[in-house]
């Protein structure tokens, strides 16, 4: 009997723990949410991916519907699962990336949001932003950010003071701000956790980098009461159960896209640099311990927290790069994929004087002018869609210099760039990049890095990845692209921005 009961313990809970050794990362995007699944080797297995509506109410808005958000949460949750034949019990974690600063606001008893969610591309608050002016430096200090429409802060108090009746429900208690993650974690749970991770905490422009908790000088100046406000937590860490798979799941990782991407980089070391080129580009260097504070428009931010262990690091933030391709899609229907941009850039003219500025959203760093507005210059009867295509990309390059030359400037510079998202699959583009920064180009074989961070972050609270060291011999690279050609035309797109600076 005790032989047989021996055997039964085995079966159900020693072989029952092995079948936990999946990982599901909630990557949820600008443009779309993605639910991936990844093995115990930290392995891309499958993925699902759902685009949903984007709203521009007025110039400079942009807005997501967050119930919308959500269920692209579930309905690619569903389809990984049941494409792939999979129960609860065989995932270990969920990790959950997000894009950043997107702003939402809930009633803390119902869960509805008092309105869409305001999302870090829009612009409304510029005004509000040229009224605080006067506190720039003491917000740098506190937050290392720039004051700017970008942040969630001023997204925060305008909802406050222009959806009815919602400031005095702030203060009464009844409402939640969170950004996508803490929303995600909320409805995930059910309502019984309202938490975010540090790295995106460290994006609303109310959250004390130094002192790594909210500043009441802060709410105060934002007007944001601080029952609204999420718990914070390392990015590995126990942020509750999920049962909407079935049985519960744990969600063990939590971080905002971009740093998310730097830990799916395996950029663990002080001087190792990502960009990611998504929805926008965002080149994020690890400065380990030490506190930069940019002297050149960049952004001091929080890499990671990890066992109470902090990493800090220095960002450039481009509004417009994928969204920029977007467009030539979908706005001048230049193509019908993506896909498509590197032949085109192929065949543009060698000879064309064609420069986009693709400030669509305004400029971000190291302009930071949320007024600035879009352009084309140079063009002739003979342009064509192939030198506006070739000129899109050539300018999220150029915008790529600028930040390298910035972070230069503030003695963080670099001999080598990791790149990754889904710009980068285009070699065309990637080679444009290294000959434009003339520095060594690495495109990891998994370009998905954000998704990998999160998965990461799970694995490593589920203790099915060991620690960092382990993480980095999973990691496998694609290509390494060199520069073959020097890039001549940057002082031409300096004197272009030039032209649309407010």
């Amino acid at each position: 009997m005790d032989k047989f009961l021996v055997t039964l313990f085995f079966v159900y809970f020693v072989s029952g723990a092995a079948m936990k050794e999946k990982i599901i990362s909630i990557d949820q995007g600008t443009s779309s949410t993605r639910s991936v699944l990844y093995d115990k080797e930290g392995q891309f297995l499958d993925s699902s991916q759902e685009e949903f509506d984007q709203y521009f109410p007025n110039e400079g808005w942009v807005e997501h519907n967050p119930d919308q958000i959500w269920s692209t949460v579930l309905s690619t949750l569903s389809e990984l699962m049941e494409r792939n034949k999979l129960t609860s019990s065989e995932i270990a974690s969920i990790g959950i990336t997000n894009q950043r600063e997107t702003t939402i606001v809930w009633n803390k008893k119902t869960g509805v949001p008092i309105s869409n969610a305001i999302v870090w591309q829009d612009r409304r608050t510029s005004n509000f932003c040229d009224v605080l002016s006067s506190h720039q430096e003491s917000i740098h200090k506190k937050t290392g950010l720039i004051l700017d429409p970008y942040f969630s802060a001023t997204k925060v108090h305008w909802l406050l003071n222009n959806i009815d009746g919602a400031a005095e429900q702030a203060k009464r208690g009844e409402l939640l701000f969170g950004t996508v993650d803490s929303y995600l974690i909320w409805r995930l749970t059910e309502g019984k956790n309202h938490m975010t991770d540090i790295t995106n905490a460290s994006r609303t422009m109310l959250f004390n980098i130094l002192e790594e908790d909210w500043d009441e000088e802060l709410l105060d100046l934002f007007g944001v009461p601080r029952s609204m406000l999420p718990e914070v937590r390392d990015n590995t860490s126990d942020f509750g159960m999920t049962k909407i798979l079935g049985g519960e799941i744990s969600i063990g990782g939590v971080a905002g896209d971009q740093q998310s991407a730097l830990i799916g980089q395996c950029c663990f070391s002080p001087g190792e640099v990502k960009s990611t080129y998504g929805t926008g580009c965002f080149m994020i260097a690890n400065t380990g311990k030490e506190v930069l504070f940019s002297k050149n428009k960049l952004l001091t931010t929080i890499g990671y927290r990890i066992d109470g262990q902090t990493t800090y690091a220095l960002e450039g933030s481009i509004f417009v790069a994928g969204s920029a391709i977007q467009w030539l899609r979908d706005g001048l229907n230049f193509f019908d994929d993506s896909s498509e941009t590197e032949g085109l850039a192929k065949s543009g003219s060698s000879d064309s004087k064609v420069l986009v500025v693709p400030a669509l959203t305004g400029l971000g760093a190291p302009y930071w002018d949320p007024e600035a507005r879009g352009a084309i210059f140079g063009l002739t009867r003979d342009t064509g869609k192939e030198d506006i295509t070739k000129a899109t990309l050539e300018a999220i390059a150029y915008q790529s210099k600028d930040l390298l030359e910035a972070m230069n400037k503030d003695e963080a510079s670099f001999q080598k760039l990791m790149i990754d998202g889904g710009m980068v699959t285009n070699d065309w583009f990637s080679q444009k990049l290294s000959n434009t920064l003339n520095i060594e180009v690495i495109r990891p074989k998994i370009i998905e890095t954000t998704s990998l961070g999160a998965a990461f972050l799970a694995g490593l609270q589920a203790g099915i990845f060991e620690d960092f060291n382990s993480l980095k011999d999973s990691k496998k690279i694609e290509k390494i692209f060199s520069p073959i050609e020097e890039d001549n035309r940057y002082t031409e797109w300096k004197e272009a921005v030039n032209k649309i600076l407010t």
